[in-house]
This record gives C-alpha cells, structure tokens and sequence, in this order.
C-alpha cells in the first residue's frame, strides 16, 4: 500500500513539473519582448525546456533566448553542453559542433563525450576520432564513458590500428575492469575480425553482465564462428543467466540447423519474449536459412500487425531460398496493403528480380524505386546496375551507371563485372582504366578484371592485371584470384601453365582454383589433368555434384565407360545428389520454366510440333548435332532425340510461338548451357532473325544472326 501511495505521489510531482513548463512555454512565447520572456525562466526551467524542443527551430528560438538571458554567463558551459546534446539529438550536427568549438577550449570531459557522441550517433566516425585525438593536447583525460563512444566508432570504420590505441588508452587511464568498457573492446575487436581477441577480454573481465555475453555471442556471429556463438550462448544458459532480445538475435544469427533453431525458441518461449516482434523477424529468417521456409512463413502468418521489417525479412527469406515468385508476391502484397517500402526491401526485391532475369519485371521495380525518391542511393544504384547486368541488358546498366550521382567501388566493379559477364573484356579493361584515375580498387574489382579478361581470352592483359595488384595498388592476391587466373589460362588452352601457376602459389589451393582446372580439362578433354583436380576438389568440396558430373563427362566422352560409370557410383554411394537442369523464361509477366522433355505445358504439342519444324531448318543450314552431350548409354538415334527436348530449346520454341516479331528473347539456364544447344541457338537466331539472349550458372551469350557474343570461347 506505502509503495502505491509513493508511485502517486511520484506521478503527481512529475505531472505538476510538466503542467508548470507548459505553462511557462506558452507565457514566453506570448511575450512581446525578450525582457519580459527573461522573467518566465529560471536557469532550471531552462535546462528543461532545451530537452523538451522537439524541432530545431524551436531548439534555435531558446537558444538565442539564453544569450540574451541575464544568467547566461553563470550556467554557460551547462548550458551549451545540453544545447549541444540537443542539436546533435536532432540532426544538426554542425550547429552542435559550432557551439561546442565557441568554448572547445574547456577542459570540461562531459562536454567533450557529449560532442564526441554526437559525432558518433550521428554515423561521423572519422570526426569523433579526430575529436578524441585532441583530447590530449588539452589534457583532458577520457573516462568511461569516453571509451565506449570512441570504441564504437572505431568498430564501425574498422579501424584496428586506433582501436588498439584506445585499448591501450583504457588499460594506462585503469579502465579495463569497467564492464561497460571492456563491452565495448569486445564489440570493437569483433567488428574487425579479432575473435581471438575478444574471447581473451571475456574470459579475462572480473565483471560481466548479460551484455558482455551478446558482445561475444554478436563477435562469433558477425566472424562466421557460428558453432562458437551457439556453445557460449548454451554456457550462459546453463550458468543461469537470464538472456535478452539482443543475445538471441545474436544467437539465431548463428543458427544453422533446424535442431539448434528449435533450441533458441524453447529459450524465447521460457523467457516470455515469444511476442516479442523483433524476435519473430528474425526467427522467420533464421528458419528460412536453415531450409524450413515453412515454419518461417508460418511466423510470418502469425505476425498481426506486421511492421516494415516483417515484410521485408519474409521477402529476402524467399530470395535467399532462390523463391523469387514468392518474394514478389510479398512485395505485391506489402504494395497492396499500403505499406511504404524502404530501401533495404527493395535490396530483397532486387536480389529476386536478380535471380529470375527478369527484364520486365526488373523494368517495374526500377520505376518504383525512381518513384519513392528512396534514401540509401548509392547502394540501390548499384544494386540497380547489377539487376540490368543479370537481366541481360547492358544498355540499361551503363545508363543508370553513367547517371549516378556519386560511385563507390562497388559501383564500378559490378559495372565492370557485368561487361565481363557478357563477354565485352575490352569494354571491361576500359572501364577499369577510368576507375583507377578516380578510385583505388580492391580486391572485388580485380576478381571482375580478371573474370572479364577470362571470358574474352585477353592473356596478357590478364597477366598485367594480375601483376599490378600488389605492385601498384598493395591488394594481395586472394584464392579467388588464383582461380580466375588458372580458368583464364585454362580456357586459353594452355593447362600446363595452370597446373605450374597452381604449383607456384604462395597459399594453398581451394576448390575454386581446381575447379577452375577441372573446368578447364572438360573444355579440352584432358583426363589426366582433370582426374588430378577431381582427387583434391572430392576432399575440398565433396558434396557439389557438378564436380563429379563434369569429371564423369569427360570420361564418357573419351570412351572411358567404366571410368565415367564408377564415378556415377561414388555420387551415389556418397548421397550426392546431380541437380536437374531446368530454364526460365518470362512471357507477359509469367515466367515459365522447363525440364528436359517437358510436356507440362498446356501448349506442349504446339511446342514439339513447332520444335521438330525448326530443328529441321537448322539442319538445312548446317547444323549437326553433338551427341557428345547426350545420355552415353543409349542409341545414337536416341541421343538424337534426347538433344532435341533439353529445356533450352524447348524454351527458346515458347518464346517464339509467344513472343511479338522481331523481339528479344530471353531465357536463363541455372546450370552451364548444354554445348549442342549453343551451336543450335546460333542456327536458330540466324533462321528466325531473332535476337535470343541466354543466361547460364557462369555468364550471358547474346546470339544474333548465326553468331554468338562470347566467340564460342566459353
């Protein structure tokens, strides 16, 4: 009963404060005169009054009323320290940083960590550092509230080196036994990739709170040490501490496994936090990564006042899963119901426009995105290129590349990896030569170099590209490259000098670089080279079935039966399963997709009838089948056959009978074309006069009038 009576009492008083600064409020602004608005505020009253301004122009008035004010001059530096907290807190950063520079001669720490704060709340990392830097030249000591600040911002720019500084700053000021601070190290190491670091601080604090746990559950997560997230999370289970929202997202951040899945929401259940919005976005992401896109739609379902981050987390779950259809039809959904997507959506929406090389519909999602004038720019923009990149139009990725107002590296990699893509390398090379007057490229923008150079057979500018990372720009060659370099030479022909550069690399070979040479050995027919790089891929990538694939088709198609039938075996005896082909095309909106021999096709007949007249002109054009590429244990006539119905043609045969004279058509392939089918395209473009343009699992082939764009060197 006492408690109750001192609540109300409590409220009351607050209630009375918050009637009596109204009212003060409206006296000062009635006041015809800065004298008589003096005579409503006292210096306390005023101090309340700046953290109650909720725009700046109101924040401004006040302000320039305490410089006229008659106690300004005794309450100044609590004044401006409050007044820049309240700037910072709404945006305007540099009127904070004008007022704070007026008396950036004081010593005063907390007016220092304010502007330091603002700087970082406010996403100016650099500005805060160079602010903590001087501190020193005034010697003005950091405290614990300094160093978390200053940590956070280190961790956002990953900036090891002055996070180390500051470390060292924490253990000399004697600092580190402060839990708060000792959070902060951990969080910072973790965002710069130092887990062994960050293990050392946890296990070596004197004091932790359920924080100092999510700090290293959050550090494992971000690092890909995901069974190292979810054993600390279960110690803390078991040592009785009770978890909050932020450990968990940490932990299913690191689920990978229905089980371990299940595990994490029994905690969420026992912990009342089952209703908790946020807990179920992530769950619904959790599950769709662990393969189970039903449970994660039936927490989407369960959802009933679904916010901008359930649309948006159900919509990336399906184009993660490769559901694009599912995706935009969330997104449709989302559209209908009136909620206002933001750029991180359309980022999902694109990645499944993405995944379905979808012109038309990648058309649409453009022209919303110009419609909502979205913040974020630069990375929609590139996001935007990529799409027109794998929707096969280069002509619409150079023009939103060309118009984009600001360009990162980012930017022009993706620009520079889809003229690779597309078999335009010298293109490529041009671009990149503007870039390095502008920008120093990283290691992504070699890979797309030297993936263009591949595709075009351009060698010896491969060969100086390569050269120049470390020589010019410092970039160390990653595995990624090494790969690029072994297919580069591989498709040239030239194997023996792949097997010597894999021979000669400074770092141990990954399934990359010998699948690039297994690869390679399927272009040229080279059993002995390819069943060396098939004993290393079967230990380094034992469960990818295009691995054994590729190395039986190059036993059968050297005659070796027995050979190509035991590797058939071990996929079987291994439980590695071959991935069935299939190709996509669009047509008014729908897309379509096709298996081999399909006949589920409510136009099927129109389709094989279509199909046989048409194979039947490119053969009087020349051209001849390559049963290479049919089953190897059935009859040549068979095999004739067989070829005839891959899902290539057969959606190339819809497009024609469904598509308007003289249009492109598009289809996408998820594994590599079939080489019969690409000799058929060329015929097949040039007896049409169609343009087809066809995306496989490694880059596009534009075929018109009898030719490819990639050369046949692919």
């Amino acid at each position: 009963m006492a408690r109750v009576v001192v609540t109300q009492m409590v409220m009351r008083q607050k209630l009375t404060k918050f009637c009596h600064l109204r009212q003060q409020w409206r006296l000062f602004f009635s006041a015809s005169s800065p004298q008589q608005q003096a005579e409503f505020f006292d210096p306390e009253t005023c101090i309340s009054s700046i953290k109650q301004c909720q725009t700046l122009q109101s924040l401004k008035t006040l302000h320039a009323f305490t410089l006229r004010s008659r106690f300004y001059h005794h309450h100044d530096l609590f004044l401006v320290t409050n007044l820049v907290s309240q700037y910072a807190s709404l945006g305007s950063i540099s009127h904070a940083f004008s007022l704070f520079s007026s008396v950036s001669d004081s010593c005063d720490i907390f007016l220092w960590n304010v502007m330091i704060r603002a700087f970082v709340d406010n996403r100016q990392f650099d500005r805060s550092l160079q602010l903590y830097a001087q501190m020193p030249e005034l010697d003005i000591n950091p405290d614990n509230f300094t160093f978390p600040f200053v940590l956070k911002a280190c961790g956002y720019l990953r900036d090891i080196e002055f996070g180390v500084k500051v470390h060292k700053d924490v253990v000399d000021s004697g600092y580190w036994s402060d839990v708060f601070v000792g959070n902060s190290l951990i969080a910072m190491y973790g965002k710069c990739g130092r887990v062994d670091v960050c293990r050392q601080l946890f296990d070596e604090m004197p004091e932790r709170n359920v924080v100092t746990w999510s700090s290293l559950t959050g550090a494992y997560a971000q690092n890909g040490c995901y069974e190292e997230g979810l054993l600390l999370f279960k110690r803390m289970m078991d040592e009785g501490i009770r978890p909050n929202r932020v450990v968990i997202l940490n932990a299913m951040a690191c689920v990978r496994k229905v089980s371990e899945a299940e595990d994490v929401c029994r905690v969420v259940v026992d912990n009342g936090l089952d209703l908790d919005q946020s807990l179920q976005n992530a769950a619904m992401v959790m599950y769709a990564r662990c393969g189970r896109m039903d449970m994660a739609r039936r927490f989407f379902d369960g959802i009933s006042n679904k916010d901008l981050v359930s649309w948006t987390s159900m919509i990336e779950a399906y184009a993660q899963a490769d559901l694009p259809l599912e995706a935009l039809e969330v997104f449709r959904q989302m559209i209908l119901r009136r909620v206002l997507p933001d750029s991180v959506t359309f980022l999902g929406v694109i990645r499944a426009c993405s995944s379905l090389a979808s012109f038309q519909q990648a058309r649409i999602v453009h022209g919303i995105i110009i419609h909502c004038f979205l913040g974020n720019q630069l990375a929609l923009d590139t996001a935007v290129v990529d799409l027109y990149v794998k929707c096969g139009s280069l002509m619409y990725a150079r023009k939103v590349f060309d118009r984009m107002k600001q360009k990162n590296v980012i930017s022009w990699s993706t620009m520079i990896s889809g003229y690779g893509m597309h078999g335009h390398g010298r293109e490529a090379l041009f671009l990149f030569d503007q870039m390095k007057a502008l920008i120093k490229p990283d290691h992504i923008t070699f890979v797309s170099v030297l993936s263009a150079c591949s595709h075009a057979g351009l060698i010896d500018e491969g060969w100086e590209c390569f050269n120049s990372m470390l020589r010019d720009f410092g970039v160390a060659p990653r595995p990624e490259h090494y790969a690029c370099m072994v297919d580069m030479l591989g498709r040239a022909g030239k194997l023996n000098e792949a097997w010597e550069f894999i021979e000669r690399m400074p770092i141990r070979p990954d399934a990359g670089v010998w699948g690039s040479l297994l690869g390679a050995c399927r272009i040229h027919s080279n059993v002995e080279l390819a069943e060396m790089a098939a004993k290393a891929l079967f230990d380094l990538d034992a469960e990818n079935p295009g691995r054994y694939v590729i190395l039986s088709n190059i036993y059968a198609s050297s005659g070796k039966r027995i050979e190509a039938d035991r590797i058939r075996a071990l996929m079987k005896r291994r439980g590695v399963k071959k991935i069935t082909g299939h190709t996509v095309i669009e047509i008014k909106n729908k897309v379509h997709t096709f298996v081999a021999g399909d006949r589920s096709q409510p136009q099927t007949e129109l389709i094989y009838s279509e199909l046989a007249k048409l194979m039947d002109r490119i053969r009087r054009e020349g051209y001849t089948p390559d049963l290479n590429f049919a089953l190897h244990d059935v009859e040549e006539e068979t095999k004739e056959k067989v070829l005839y119905v891959h899902s290539e043609k057969l959606a190339i045969v819809f497009g024609l009978l469904n598509s308007g004279p003289g249009s492109a058509i598009r289809i996408k392939k998820n594994l590599r074309v079939c080489g019969d089918c690409h000799t058929a395209t060329k015929f097949i473009s040039k007896v049409t006069g169609r343009e087809i343009i066809v995306r496989d699992a490694h880059r596009f082939h534009h075929f018109k009038d009898g030719t490819c764009s990639c050369g046949d060197y692919w």
